[in-house]
């Protein structure tokens, strides 16, 4: 019995790391999906392109960016709350529309789980 009470212990705690691990990200496989942000975005410089600048992204105040035009309501969603952080990143990344409703980004968004992790892990690079 005690055998099989650690055994069960074992891979629940097995599991829980790789969990764990798997919600770092892998910056890596973050650049590739970057590709996808990376004809409108920077991120390793402070350089508007036809997107703000995603260098120094995570804590910022959404439509907040020197030298950028955002869209009203990017800029309401900025002064109503709405700062820069994974779980807030992550829903945008998703559905873009859907978090903002009238943002002039045209990105229908990423489905996949796995590549927001990723990317998310990429562009926290850029943020310290």
């Amino acid at each position: 019995m005690k055998y099989c009470v650690l055994l069960i212990g074992f891979s629940i705690a097995v599991l829980s790391a790789g969990g764990a691990h798997s919600q770092e990200g892998d910056a890596t496989a973050g650049a590739a999906v970057f590709k996808k942000c990376g004809i409108c975005h920077v991120a390793e410089t402070d350089t508007n392109k036809v997107g703000p600048s995603l260098n120094g992204l995570f804590g910022r105040t959404a439509g907040t960016h020197a030298g950028f035009g955002y869209s009203p309501s990017m800029t309401d969603a900025g002064k109503a709350g709405l700062v820069w952080n994974e779980t807030s990143l992550r829903d945008y990344l998703h559905d873009p529309k859907a978090k903002v409703k009238g943002t002039k980004m045209a990105f229908p968004g990423l489905k996949d789980d796995g590549d927001i992790t990723n990317l998310i892990a990429y562009l926290k690079q850029f943020s310290k």
